[in-house]
């Protein structure tokens, strides 16, 4: 019996639908998502970190039973599964039509280190895994097939704790796969499906577990069996974790063994889409099991799987951490490169980016970029870096010739957008205004998704002013009282003095202009610019008539003591008598946080050195609810950056100006400048300009341009789309353009 129907048994027959959504990630973009769980005991679903499986295997049958005799509750129930059974049962789909080749037996196979998919799913560390998790909740939302292949982790990602001194002490949380919104993938015969891998001479054991997200299956492989050598066990154990053997062989389990967990499971992908270096060993899989089965020279199999294969770079700097020794590549490699019918020199040029030098090490973005036969950088911005930093790949091209183009990437905009303005703009967008149209007359040049319309979004002005700030005020007092409860109990489990307890209750004030920073803490991220000149700040966070305040969330990598040393700072900051009730940091960030951030601020602040933010989707997801970004002129918001013209209002900001200097503290000086000068005479004056009734028109009508520009141009809907358009078709002879922001 599955885990479906094991879970059904346990309930009242009117609520057993809740089980089919319950592993089903599909409910968690529904816009019935904050309470269709939550209201059965909402205790119980925050502690169990919004698992819904855990929550109704642990609510008592007692109180199911009065659920169940609630006909509203039963009434909400059966219509969101009518639409959830409408949604798996449609056929005639967005991909189906554009990209019928694609099939349910022959998907796209989209291999990644991490999927952001939901709190409850901890198989994330940042961007990389929330890109991935959105990029499946917009294939399936466009019917377009598709599996995910990733690894789970026992442990997750660090957990971040900060003691006394505002120092990060890392912790692990074991997951219990049982009881999470998982199935163990199991044979006819009722056994677990499993594969077998060679790491360092040594066979490892994987099985796999599947997540549902909406009509896409996520497999995530699992070695930790008891059948395995303890140290084996430990493989699956923590993302990014361990030291770089640890990592090589969990990148050999990712690749090698998602291939052949495919292979296993007899799903045969038309496209195999490689998500950043990390899983580029599944090329040499695919290449050596063609060689297998059809008796193909490495070469004729080589050409085969490049024409099926694509990959996309996320990093804007050359990949240290993809990148490993001959010696290593001797240690785990030594018994396959045989199997491939390589010598030793031949296989370690895959990946060297100066063929026949004995010192370069082996990078799986230059295995990637190789193996495939396109390529494509996350933003415009970065295409240009990417071309730049690879062109030693391609020396008879010039730079602007590498072949390395762009899809700046997108968020899933049902996901990320609060459900109060989800029902805002169903009410003036249209009630179908996130469903898919599609104009078929010539698929090349009049595709349209309804989510990246123009038309459909300059409905945003429409919009009434007070409505829209009076339900920003709801989601930014939700913001603020989460904050205090967080801070509250980070304090006491410190067991801080008690006036520093009792001052959470002043801590944030929902009447100020608050900014929100929330990210990696690495120092090219600069979380702590904005008080570079800290009596400066303090002047400006301190103003009597026009303070401002700000929410920092974010966690440092393992071992980055530099980037923990700038979280201690901000917590010494938050501790200052000038800023203690102006200075919030929320520990332990994860995609719950994040999605009360971005609904919830005024300003979404980001301050990257330049070019070192590939794409950077957080200011995207803010955007969506009407948040107004303030940024470096990096990334995706080269692009998205619009001044006020001809009567229309910006949609934003830009931080400073790149100027040519080889001096970091230079740079850093001109763009906290800047920062301090555009929140003292534009931002902060523009928040605080009300008329009689308190409502800041021109601060709203950016709001409305922030939603109307951005929406349709970086959503994941989007994106998926242009990979599917560009990178997707079995007939390529006219590619598009390689251009972002539209599909046509």
């Amino acid at each position: 019996m599955n885990p479906i129907s094991q879970l059904k048994k346990k309930l009242p027959s009117p609520l057993r639908r809740l089980a089919d959504l319950a592993y089903n990630y599909w409910w968690s973009w529904t816009p019935d998502r904050m309470s269709l769980f939550s209201i059965i005991e909402p205790t119980v679903w925050q502690n169990c970190y919004h698992n819904p499986v855990a929550l109704l295997e642990a609510v008592s049958y007692e109180r199911l039973s009065q659920v169940a005799e609630n006909p509203d509750y039963l009434k909400r129930l059966q219509v969101l599964a009518n639409h959830f059974d409408a949604y798996m049962r449609e056929r005639s789909t967005w991909g189906r039509r554009v990209a019928p080749h694609l099939t349910p037996e022959e998907p796209v196979a989209y291999f990644c280190m991490e999927y952001g998919i939901h709190e409850s799913l901890y198989t994330y560390c940042g961007g990389l895994g929330v890109l991935a998790g959105d990029y499946l909740k917009s294939a399936s939302d466009l019917g377009v097939p598709m599996v995910g292949v990733g690894l789970l982790y026992k442990q997750g990602y660090v957990c971040q704790r900060l003691n006394r001194s505002g120092w990060q002490e890392d912790f692990y949380r074991d997951n219990d796969f049982e009881h999470m919104p998982l199935e163990l993938v199991r044979d006819e015969y009722g056994q677990p499906v499993t594969v077998k891998v060679t790491v360092r001479q040594r066979t490892v054991r994987v099985q796999v577990w599947k997540a549902r997200i909406g009509r896409v299956d996520l497999y995530l492989l699992d070695a930790d069996r008891p059948d395995n050598d303890p140290i084996d066990r430990k493989l699956t154990g923590q993302l990014y974790g361990g030291n770089r053997e640890t990592r090589l062989a969990q990148q050999i389990l990712l690749g090698i063994g998602g291939v052949q967990v495919l292979h296993t499971l007899e799903i045969e992908p038309s496209v195999y889409h490689i998500n950043e270096g990390s899983s580029a060993f599944a090329l040499l899989e695919v290449v050596r099991l063609e060689m297998e089965y059809a008796g193909s020279t490495f070469d004729e199999a080589q050409r085969w799987v490049r024409d099926r294969s694509v990959f996309t770079t996320h990093t804007p700097v050359p990949d240290g951490n993809n990148a490993f020794s001959a010696d290593m590549m001797d240690s785990f490699f030594g018994h396959y490169w045989p199997q491939l019918e390589l010598e030793r020199e031949e296989f370690l040029n895959l990946g060297a980016r100066r063929i026949g030098d004995p010192w370069e090490p082996f990078s799986l973005s230059v295995l990637a970029l190789r193996m495939t036969r396109q390529a494509n950088a996350v933003s415009q911005r970065h295409g240009k870096v990417s071309r730049e930093m690879w062109q030693i790949l391609y020396p008879d091209k010039a730079e602007e010739e590498v072949p390395i183009g762009y899809v700046t990437n997108g968020a899933h905009l049902s996901s990320w957008t609060a459900p109060l303005l989800v029902d805002l703009y169903s009410q003036h967008l249209g009630k179908n205004w996130s469903q898919l149209h599609m104009n078929t007359t010539d698929i090349w040049t009049h595709v349209e998704l309804h989510l990246a319309s123009k038309e459909i979004w300059q409905n945003v002005n429409a919009i009434p002013e007070r409505e829209l700030w009076r339900r920003h005020c709801i989601l930014k007092e939700r913001l603020i009282a989460y904050a205090r409860s967080q801070v509250l109990a980070s304090r006491l489990e410190r067991k801080e003095a008690k006036d520093d307890i009792m001052a959470v209750e002043r801590l944030l004030d929902p009447n100020v202009l608050t900014l929100g920073f929330a990210r990696r803490f690495s120092p090219y991220k600069r979380g702590a610019l904005i008080f570079k000149d800290l009596q400066r700040a303090i002047r400006i966070f301190s103003n009597a008539r026009r303070p401002i305040q700000i929410i920092f969330a974010g966690k440092a990598r393992p071992g980055d003591d530099e980037g923990k040393r700038i979280i201690q700072r901000l917590m010494e900051w938050c501790r200052h008598p000038a800023l203690r009730d102006r200075v919030a940091f929320i520990e332990d960030y994860d995609l719950f946080t994040a999605k009360l951030m971005v609904h919830g601020v005024d300003v979404w602040l980001n301050t990257p050195r330049r070019p070192t933010e590939a794409c950077g989707t957080s200011g995207q997801k803010a955007a969506f609810n009407g948040v107004i970004n303030l940024s470096i002129g990096d990334g995706w918001w080269c692009e998205g950056h619009q001044p006020g013209r001809a009567g229309q209002p910006s949609n934003g900001w830009t931080i400073g100006e790149e100027v040519d200097t080889s001096d970091q503290e230079h740079q850093d000086q001109i763009d906290a400048d800047s920062l301090y000068t555009l929140l003292e005479r534009e931002i902060a004056p523009l928040f605080y300009e009300r008329d009689r009734h308190g409502i800041p028109h021109k601060w709203i009508a950016m709001m409305k341009a922030s939603i109307r520009t951005n929406a349709p141009n970086f959503n994941s809907d989007r994106m998926v789309a242009e990979y599917v358009m560009r990178a997707y078709l079995d007939d390529l002879s006219r590619p598009l353009p390689l251009k972002a922001g539209h599909v046509a």
